[in-house]
């Protein structure tokens, strides 16, 4: 199996795989109107691939772009989000203000020091358990410590943790989300020498 980095012309179908993969996550299923859910799922995803992570970080896909990895790096721009907060909003719809209490909750746990991100890493769900997750995420791992950079990932799903922490993750904070909210867990995987 072939891993590359994503160009514009993956775009459709790595939002495809997020989409699919991601369907019931449960950050978004919180964050994002319930009223056309699934094409506000893809609008975000649309947006996090083609406006952040290709021109502002690293995605790494698998050939048919069935598995999918976005990295922000250390010195991402603290304004690369803001040309699109207004759209990342609009996809919330009547949840958006739950959306902004879940973030600034949950930035109180991100790393201090400068490190990569992992910001969304996914499998369609027709290729799952053939090792493509670990696959997609070991190249930015090997970014980071190259770099000896640390590297962190937050999820919602504590069926995550486990596999996160298969490459070296350790979890650093849990938090149970107001209004009925997801559990939250912050992990973080220290510079390697």
């Amino acid at each position: 199996m072939k891993v590359r980095e994503a160009t514009t012309a993956d775009v459709d179908t790595a939002v495809d795989t997020l989409t699919q993969a991601l369907l019931d996550y449960p950050m978004t299923r919180a964050c994002l109107d319930p009223d056309g859910y699934v094409d506000r799922l893809t609008q975000y995803h649309r947006l996090f691939v083609e406006a952040i992570g290709i021109p502002h970080g690293r995605v790494w896909v698998t050939d048919d772009v069935r598995a999918v990895a976005v990295w922000l790096p250390p010195d991402l721009a603290a304004d690369a989000f803001e040309p699109h907060s207004t759209a990342f909003r609009e996809i919330a719809g009547s949840r958006a203000e739950l959306t902004a209490e879940y973030g600034q909750a949950i930035a109180l746990f991100h790393p201090r020091t400068p490190s990569w991100l992992l910001a969304l890493a996914a499998v369609h769900p027709d290729h799952q358990r053939q090792g493509l997750g670990h696959a997609v995420i070991e190249p930015g791992l090997a970014v980071a410590d190259a770099a000896h950079s640390p590297t962190f990932v937050e999820t919602q799903d504590p069926a995550n943790v486990g596999f996160y922490e298969s490459f070296g993750f350790t979890v650093i904070a849990e938090l149970e989300l107001p209004h009925n909210g997801p559990m939250h867990y912050a992990l973080y995987r220290p510079a390697q020498p």
